[in-house]
């Protein structure tokens, strides 16, 4: 089963994606916000390239687990998203991903300006290999 993740921000949306087997979760790239929500050209034609069959949306909880401000707008923003390409949704738990991701870029020799763009794929890819893992076989 392909999944398709989603780090959803204010300004822009990273997306990752699985394998077709559900196992290996990759980057592909950073849209803008609005263009997904809007279901715009950019965004369908990746929806008609993976043919996802699930979405994954990373929802930013408080540290202390809880669902915060911003959770809840992410969970509005991803519903309008899942109803407008009627593809299903999930939710998981995107604390710390974007930590890690910038941890991983530095690592690669990045700064800050270089990463901006590379930021939130990265973090969809990371909270999504988490949910393959505990959602598969």
């Amino acid at each position: 089963m392909r999944v398709l993740a989603l780090d959803i921000g204010d300004v822009r949306t990273g997306i990752a994606a699985s394998d077709a087997t559900g196992t290996v979760a990759s980057p592909v790239r950073v849209l803008p916000t609005p263009e997904v929500v809007g279901n715009a050209r950019t965004w369908r034609m990746l929806l008609e390239d993976y043919e996802p069959e699930l979405l994954v949306c990373g929802l930013p909880m408080t540290m202390a687990g809880e669902v915060g401000p911003q959770a809840q707008h992410v969970k509005e923003i991803a519903s309008k998203i899942s109803l407008s390409c009627g593809i299903p949704l999930e939710f998981v738990d995107e604390r710390l991903s974007s930590a890690e991701a910038k941890r991983i870029l530095r690592r690669q020799g990045m700064n800050e300006k270089r990463m901006r763009g590379k930021v939130d794929m990265i973090a969809a890819s990371l909270f999504l290999q988490t949910w393959l893992d505990a959602n598969t076989n």
